[in-house]
């Protein structure tokens, strides 16, 4: 099933609440964050009345907006902490933690740790956050890796000087280990029970100096890593096996801005791109390895446009 939803804001991020997976139960809310508008917004949206009970079964009617309030700055990333409070962080520095309050349906700001990031001159924007409830991290151009903590006013921890180009994505590994992406194409491995300001592995496809914009973990292979950059190429690595991709797909024709590994169904990946398509990566075969694993792949392509928001088959695409 698919549904359109034109909208009057460029949208930067997408990201569905989490849901019980034990339970079966399908998701239905997100939260977006728009960018290079008048006046950004997080929105809280429900894909509408259950249309059937089964997993088969699609939805009714397109998103439907529950409520909205003010960002400053654009969203350049947004997570969900858990079931109420979203994560997002600014092209102004911030780190913001706001809470959906599901009885009223309205949205307030539960924290902020204003210019997070920055630089002795100005703001540094503030590029990618990762959650690991209470733990945040997140990274910036500034190159600095910050830990928080919801419960906590205060930062927990900087990195300093943790990389001389920007960082452009932080993802977790484990409870105690995150993986940052940069500017010049290396995959760095931060262990946070370490003091060290130093990564304890670092990765780099040969040769290349390719800026790096986005990393997902598969869900249940906590070493395997996806990463997508300026070339459009999809990488998967395996951080335990040298310091080089496993595979290297020629994906899109620009700028790789997303990829995501499906929560509960992990040889599924998408991806999507500057070049306008969004692509669905899966097995041939229930027998078969992941495609994106063994080099060989089927593709479905979504073509998108700016401001709409779309949903296809149980799932939206986060993008």
């Amino acid at each position: 099933m698919e549904s359109a939803k034109y909208v009057s804001q460029k949208i930067s991020r997408t990201r569905w609440r989490p849901v019980s997976y034990s339970s079966l139960q399908q998701p239905d809310i997100f939260a977006t964050g728009s960018w290079d508008n008048e006046n950004n917004k997080v929105s809280v949206w429900s894909i509408g009345n259950p249309g059937g009970s089964g997993l088969e079964d699609g939805f009714e009617g397109e998103p439907q907006l529950i409520c909205e309030y003010k960002h400053d700055g654009d969203v350049l990333d947004l997570q969900f902490l858990d079931q109420e409070r979203i994560v997002t962080v600014s092209s102004t520095g911030a780190v913001t933690i706001f809470r959906h309050h599901q009885n009223s349906q309205t949205i307030s700001v539960s924290q902020q740790w204003a210019r997070a990031h920055w630089y002795s001159c100005d703001n540094a924007p503030s590029t990618g956050v990762a959650c690991n409830s209470p733990e945040i991290v997140s990274v910036g151009e500034d190159g600095r890796i910050i830990v928080f903590r919801a419960d906590q006013e205060g930062v927990v921890r900087v990195i300093e000087n943790a990389d001389s180009s920007t960082l452009n994505a932080v993802t977790y590994l484990r409870t105690t280990e995150v993986l940052t992406v940069n500017s010049i194409g290396q995959l760095k491995l931060w262990d946070l029970r370490q003091q060290s300001n130093t990564p304890s592995q670092i990765l780099l496809l040969s040769g290349d100096r390719v800026p790096l914009y986005c990393v997902d973990r598969h869900p249940n292979q906590q070493h395997i890593v996806a990463t997508g950059g300026q070339d459009g190429m999809l990488c998967v690595w395996d951080v335990r096996q040298g310091n080089m991709p496993f595979s290297l797909m020629e994906a899109h024709s620009a700028e790789m801005w997303e990829v995501h590994f499906h929560p509960t169904n992990p040889d599924h990946l998408f991806t999507c791109s500057e070049d306008g398509s969004l692509l669905h990566w899966e097995t041939s075969s229930p027998s078969e390895m992941p495609s994106f694993l063994q080099g060989k792949y089927d593709l479905w392509l979504i073509y998108m446009e700016l401001g709409i928001i779309l949903r296809f088959s149980f799932y939206m695409v986060e993008i």
